[in-house]
């Protein structure tokens, strides 16, 4: 593949678009039919899983343009397939109640964590395990991919928490509908500006070293992680202003179906 920075520039923005889009769109499709759907969704995907972790193993040895785009979407096969199977409600965690509207912040936090805990071990797991197999591998990139999403997803997941002016919620779907009373939609905390300010600089590094870097395959690594991370700003700053984000998505979404609840015992 190409080894030019805009290129992977281009492909960040495609894939970060593309792969959001998709997986929301089989969530509603999911939500729309029978109680099954959402798992016959993660069931059928497992071929993503597989796909990422082939690819990752394939990327090892290879710091070339191809081994490094290779790492790229190897990483983003295996954060997609686990993010369906949250979305679905396969792998969400153990509390799957509502928070109380007056918890205090302790008792919501546990809550909060209670929600998603499966989940965030799940990606705890999955990236442990690219960072014992990229170790002493020449291409670290998947790892790198994996990680990055990975706190990116928690800074927001903390910023949801504490409090921001927007939080978008007409994508969760019926199995998370329980998520949204975790958020807390109000003024920004101190966790916000430092958040984005990490963000900030290690797009700045991030940068510099596609810029610098003399490898050709690790600049267009670089390159990559450089647009992920500010897309991931980019993210943040959707909690703050007032930019209508979930047109993006929204076009592509079939309506929501309302379904009927059974009035009776003999379902008239």
């Amino acid at each position: 593949m190409t080894e030019s920075p805009w290129i992977a520039a281009i492909t960040t923005l495609f894939l970060w678009w593309f792969s959001t889009g998709i997986i929301l769109w089989r969530v509603r499709v999911a939500d729309n039919g029978t109680a099954h759907d959402h798992l016959y969704s993660v069931f059928f995907g497992l071929p993503m899983l597989v796909v990422g972790v082939l690819a990752a193993r394939a990327s090892l040895a290879d710091l070339s343009a191809d081994g490094i785009y290779l790492a790229f979407l190897a990483a983003l096969a295996l954060w997609g397939w686990i993010e369906l199977a949250f979305l679905s409600g396969v792998i969400t965690g153990p509390n799957l109640m509502p928070c109380p509207p007056f918890a205090r912040q302790g008792e919501r936090f546990r809550r909060a964590v209670g929600t998603i805990l499966w989940h965030e071990l799940a990606l705890i797991g999955t990236l442990t395990c690219l960072g014992l197999v990229t170790l002493h591998a020449t291409n670290p990139f998947a790892f790198g991919t994996f990680g990055l999403l990975f706190v990116a997803r928690i800074s927001a997941k903390l910023n949801l928490f504490l409090g921001v002016p927007r939080i978008n919620t007409q994508f969760l779907p019926k199995p998370l509908s329980h998520l949204a009373s975790h958020f807390r939609q109000g003024r920004i905390t101190a966790f916000f500006p430092l958040s984005v300010s990490a963000l900030t600089v290690f797009s700045a590094l991030l940068l510099e070293r596609a810029i610098n870097v003399e490898h050709p395959g690790m600049s267009v690594g670089y390159s990559l992680l450089t647009c992920l991370c500010l897309l991931a700003l980019l993210e943040h700053w959707f909690m703050v202003l007032p930019l209508p984000d979930e047109k993006l998505w929204r076009w592509m979404m079939p309506a929501a179906k309302q379904h009927k609840k059974l009035e009776d015992a003999n379902g008239l």
